[in-house]
């Protein structure tokens, strides 16, 4: 039996249903799961592992803002702050933590022992306490182990073969970096081999490291040791190796596109992306503990040519050879 519905009777269905679609959208809203990424280090400066992770993950089929949601927390340098993040982030009941770097996964593990955690460590994971074996990580933990401080005699090495005379290379690390003391240790063994002075400098602020005045301690070269410190500082460590014309070696290419003269790492585009991979994998219901770690496997030497013309260095053939960035 047909009935005709009158317009006042019209109108209040029209307005019950249009107020049921914003509690719609908010249930769909409320049930999206969202990503908890932190890092040590700023925006800026996060983008090369940030832009790969992201791509990764939206060829898994999970888009920021369509069906995943994203909560970002940078602690700019100060790696004291990543304990309250990663605090924070737990309190906000994520289904995933996201740490790009060795303090912040340790900051992730240390807040939770059953939210699903993705990291990208330049320290051995197991001997960090991250997982139990890299096989078999075994707890909520997985991700992407970096090689970075262990690179460290490579890039001496590499910083050597351009000095225009023998002379003293300083070694300027960070002092409140928990793995700087195996730096010194591995960067001293390294240069004794070589029969190659080295001083190490220790600085644990931006204004330390702009009085380190190594022009004045006749100083050949510098090489910087792998710190997050560093990576928030870029264009001020450039601007110093330029003001004294002192050739300088730094960890990534962020430094070199920057006016750095040369950069030796792991490729970090390789790490965001295989972290993304697995946090996709997770978000579709695989667990940490079956995901085994993965090795970084490829390198970027990246060599600013000028940046040598300006310092008025002649690279070797060798050198520029073995390059796999040329920038000029």
């Amino acid at each position: 039996m047909s009935r005709r519905i009158k317009r006042r009777e019209f109108v209040v269905l029209l307005g019950g249903a249009a107020a049921a679609w914003p509690l719609a959208a908010r249930a769909q809203q409320a049930a999206m799961p969202v990503i908890g990424y932190f890092s040590a280090r700023s925006p800026d400066t996060e983008a090369p592992l940030r832009e790969p992770f992201l791509r990764a993950l939206e060829k898994l089929g999970f888009a920021a803002g369509r069906n995943i949601a994203i909560e970002y927390r940078f602690a700019e340098g100060q790696e004291a702050r990543l304990p309250a993040l990663a605090a924070e982030l737990v309190g906000r009941r994520v289904a995933m933590l996201v740490a790009t770097d060795r303090p912040s996964a340790l900051a992730a593990r240390a807040a939770t022992g059953t939210i699903p955690i993705v990291f990208a460590s330049g320290f051995d994971p197991v001997q960090s306490g991250l997982v139990a074996s890299f096989n078999r990580p075994g707890g909520n933990a997985t991700g992407v182990s970096l090689l970075t401080t262990e690179l460290g005699p490579k890039r001496l090495g590499l910083l050597r073969e351009i000095l225009p005379k023998p002379g003293t290379i300083a070694f300027v690390v960070n002092a409140n970096t928990a793995s700087t003391p195996y730096q010194i240790q591995e960067m001293e063994a390294a240069a004794q081999a070589l029969g190659q002075p080295l001083l190490v400098v220790s600085v644990g602020t931006e204004e330390e490291a702009d009085k380190a005045k190594m022009a004045e301690r006749n100083i050949a070269a510098v090489l910087y040791g792998t710190t997050l410190l560093f990576q928030v500082m870029t264009d001020r460590l450039v601007t110093l190796a330029a003001r004294y014309r002192i050739p300088a070696l730094y960890e990534w290419r962020e430094f070199v596109t920057a006016g750095g003269l040369m950069s030796y790492s792991t490729d970090r585009d390789e790490a965001g992306r295989e972290a993304g991979i697995y946090a996709g994998r997770i978000l579709k219901g695989e667990k940490p503990a079956d995901l085994p770690v993965v090795q970084s496997s490829r390198f970027e030497f990246v060599i600013n040519l000028k940046t040598a013309k300006a310092l008025g260095l002649e690279l070797p053939l060798h050198l520029l050879q073995l390059a796999d960035e040329l920038i000029e």
